[in-house]
């Protein structure tokens, strides 16, 4: 079965699993799918991603938990207006996630930074 370049419909040489035949029609065909969105969902979009990228990187990637102040996280420009979810603990604690990427607010302007992945909020999503 002949494979063809979700961009520009010409045949694909390669990997089976290859959808585009360079990387111009690959950043072309995600510059214009994503060139749809207004330009408010697009700034949420990368306030998001700048806060999910922020946790992971104070939180050295995947490690599980760090603390941090909350005046770190904001000279690097993290916004606390924007998270994907909330998630309620019994005892009352509201962890907030960018995607995976999360923060529990602590006393004294501390920060605990969690990844889903590794914590144990994981087996709530099963």
């Amino acid at each position: 079965m002949e494979r063809h370049c979700l961009y520009c419909n010409e045949p694909i040489q390669g990997r089976s699993d290859k959808k585009f035949c360079d990387d111009q029609c690959r950043s072309s065909y995600n510059y214009n799918k994503n060139a749809g969105h207004s330009p408010l969902v697009r700034k949420i979009i990368g306030i998001l991603k700048k806060n999910r990228k922020i946790i992971k990187e104070l939180n050295h990637g995947t490690s599980g938990t760090t603390k941090v102040s909350r005046e770190e996280l904001l000279a690097k420009g993290f916004d606390f207006d924007y998270y994907t979810s909330i998630y309620q603990t019994r005892a009352g604690d509201a962890y907030f996630f960018c995607f995976e990427m999360g923060y529990l607010k602590l006393d004294n302007d501390k920060i605990l930074l969690v990844v889903k992945d590794n914590h144990p909020l994981k087996e709530r999503d099963g």
